[in-house]
């Protein structure tokens, strides 16, 4: 389950940057401080939500908290540049990680 998840979570970040109108439209839900909120960065956000509720110790208190500067980012309470890209990339590195301790 933890692979299926790993490999959703990757289709979505791929799916985010390319922009297949055809597979899913960019569609905006709503604005926070007219910052618009899209169907991907909801889809996102559940996925690593759940991604981070199963890792393990030390990855999960890095990935919350990038979880909550990434939502503080996107509210537009702080401005940090490529912050979702290092929630993403520090929780497929942790994942990664965590498969192949198993298999090792």
């Amino acid at each position: 389950m933890l692979g299926a998840l790993l490999v959703i979570l990757i289709i979505l970040w791929f799916f985010g940057y390319i922009g297949i109108p055809a597979v899913l439209p960019d569609i905006v839900l709503f604005n926070i401080n007219s910052r618009p909120i899209t169907l991907w960065s909801i889809l996102i956000l559940i996925v690593v939500s759940w991604l981070i509720g199963l890792l393990p110790s030390p990855f999960r208190e890095i990935a919350t908290v990038l979880l909550l500067l990434w939502i503080l980012s996107t509210l537009g309470i702080f401005a940090f540049a490529g912050l979702s890209s290092l929630l993403i990339i520090a929780i497929i590195i942790g994942i990664t990680v965590y498969l192949l301790r198993g298999v090792i």
